[in-house]
């Protein structure tokens, strides 16, 4: 958001009633129903009605966005959401496949990736921007990543913060688990697996995500535990 904000302010982007252009939490909760940042601008634009709002203009406002994002990054302005590190670090200590499926730009994610450091990020495939023509709620994103893979959906767990995550996710038949984040917060999880106000609180680990995960043989994830976490428990728990 602060990004978004930054981009329209250094191109003096106003709305109708001649008012500097800014998105605030509430608008921003709202236009996270809509995937990807371009097109998260071109429905704003549409809803307020302003007919100087092209898909180029969106093009080159959500480069300079990226750039903005980067540079907080690169700042520790914006850092990791607690538990994240840790819990993909016990994921890929116990052999297990992590990627990141995102609607925003590639390099953002990648930059994101690499703050948890080099031996992490190296294990870590993205999905990212625009490699599939229909963003989320669209499974379309989980689907490639899967069949990259080589996966079967019932062996996959999402980890989202948004509706429309959730919506991704469910479509392509995997496990969801929602982290509530400050913009997503009222929307509805009910078909979520499981939903924490983020990782480190509700004490999400390998064990929380194994007991989540639709598969039903034996061995699931070659884990070898019983579930700890109660209420998340499926299958053979």
């Amino acid at each position: 958001r602060i990004a978004f904000n930054q981009g329209f302010k250094e191109n003096d982007l106003r709305d109708n009633d001649g008012k500097l252009m800014e998105w605030d939490e509430e608008l921003y909760g709202r236009l996270c129903e809509i995937g990807g940042g371009k097109e998260r601008m071109m429905g704003y634009w549409d809803r307020i009605g302003y007919k100087e709002g092209t898909w180029d203009l969106a093009k080159k406002l959500h480069l300079r966005k990226t750039d903005i994002f980067q540079e907080l990054i690169g700042s520790g302005k914006i850092p990791l959401r607690p538990g994240v590190q840790d819990l993909i670090t016990e994921l890929l200590e116990a052999k297990i496949t992590v990627a990141v499926c995102s609607t925003s730009n590639e390099k953002a994610v990648q930059k994101i990736v690499d703050m948890m450091g080099p031996q992490i990020s190296s294990q870590i495939r993205i999905f990212a921007g625009d490699c599939v023509d229909k963003k989320k709620p669209a499974p379309d994103i989980y689907l490639l990543a899967r069949d990259t893979f080589g996966f079967l959906s019932e062996d996959c767990v999402v980890i989202e913060d948004s509706g429309i995550g959730l919506q991704a996710g469910r479509a392509a038949e995997m496990a969801v688990l929602v982290t509530k984040s400050t913009y997503t917060k009222n929307e509805d999880f009910s078909e979520a697996d499981h939903v924490v106000k983020d990782l480190k609180a509700g004490r999400v680990d390998i064990t929380t995500l194994e007991g989540i995960a639709l598969s039903t043989g034996m061995e699931d994830w070659g884990v070898d535990r019983d579930i700890q976490n109660a209420n998340v428990g499926r299958g053979r728990w």
